[in-house]
């Protein structure tokens, strides 16, 4: 709680259009959880009742939030997580049903980013640290007696654009397979700014539902860039497009063979954008946190080669105390 009280029986807001009855509060008193009327500013609570809230969701007035938090503003940056693992189920037959229980998960912790590998048939999740496997492991037994566990953990990295590039592929000229003219460019964007679409053509060159499944597509497709990773900030302009409009046989048939659908520009938009990027470039990069470890002095010196191990930069110590 920033600021203010809640109380059973209050409507609260939360997130953008959510709102929801306080049904019970419980804070928290000598290592327990104790019911009460109200919690204040100050109090770690639990708020019954809620039952849309999602994780990101400021709940009530954001604006008494931002002029009473300060730094905690509303808007405040949630560092995506870094590491990822594949969930394996003890049975193969439970697989259905932890992949359902994983999307109430999911539903209510978005970042876990829940993905399933249609392919290797696999799914897998996006991880803060080994603390939360257990957290997600207990999940689908609490929920529905499924048993699972994990593969090793992995890091999840990103890349990013090193140049421009860009690339064209003009209906009817080899090596174009598609009824289609499409063109892009992509050019690197500031951290986390993500990825923007634009347009360099007329927004009326060619069909909206054409335009919007080249978007849909540049967005999938950078998902996985040229050495497998995301490419999660740059600018995709598109620079050429060109259809062939709907035709028809004499008897009223429509003929696919002589008329673009966005099917084309769905299968064509890949082999266009990984063109502009293989030409641009892309550097892959690590993930980098900083953290901060308050231990005993008298163990420092021994504990110090530990995060030396896993590459840390240690920075000069301080010490309070005896810590």
């Amino acid at each position: 709680m920033l600021s203010g009280t809640v109380r059973t029986r209050d409507r609260l807001p939360f997130g953008r259009d959510g709102a929801g009855k306080v049904t019970a509060i419980s804070v928290f008193d000598q290592g327990s959880a104790v019911p009460r009327e109200s919690a204040g500013a100050g109090r770690i609570a639990v708020l019954g009742g809620l039952a849309g809230v999602r994780i990101k969701d400021t709940v009530g007035d954001p604006g008494a939030i931002a002029s009473t938090a300060g730094s905690l503003s509303p808007d405040r940056h949630f560092a995506p997580p870094s590491l990822k693992s594949v969930v394996v189920p003890r049975r193969s037959a439970d697989r259905g049903a932890l992949h359902a229980a994983l999307a109430r998960l999911a539903e209510q912790d978005p970042l876990i980013n829940l993905r399933q590998d249609e392919l290797r048939q696999e799914i897998s999740v996006s991880l803060h640290g080994e603390v939360q496997k257990e957290v997600i492991r207990a999940t689908p037994v609490n929920d529905l007696g499924v048993e699972a566990g994990f593969r090793e953990t992995t890091t999840i990295c990103v890349e990013r654009l090193t140049g421009s590039g860009s690339a064209v592929e003009i209906m009817g000229k080899d090596p174009n397979p598609f009824p289609a003219t499409l063109g892009l460019r992509v050019d690197p964007a500031p951290v986390d700014s993500g990825a923007e679409f634009r347009l360099e053509v007329e927004l009326r060159s060619m069909p909206l539902a054409f335009m919007k499944a080249v978007e849909d597509t540049v967005r999938e497709t950078l998902l996985q860039g040229i050495h497998g990773w995301r490419i999660p900030d740059c600018a995709v302009t598109l620079t050429h497009s060109g259809y062939a409009a709907r035709q028809s046989h004499s008897r009223g048939v429509f003929d696919k063979s002589m008329s673009s659908t966005g099917g084309d520009f769905r299968h064509l938009t890949p082999l266009v954008l990984m063109s502009a990027i293989e030409q641009a470039g892309t550097t892959v990069h690590e993930p980098v946190h900083r953290f901060r470890l308050e231990l005993p002095a008298d163990v420092y010196g021994s504990l110090l080669p530990v995060p030396a191990r896993l590459r840390a930069v240690p920075r000069t110590p301080s010490t309070q105390g005896d810590s």
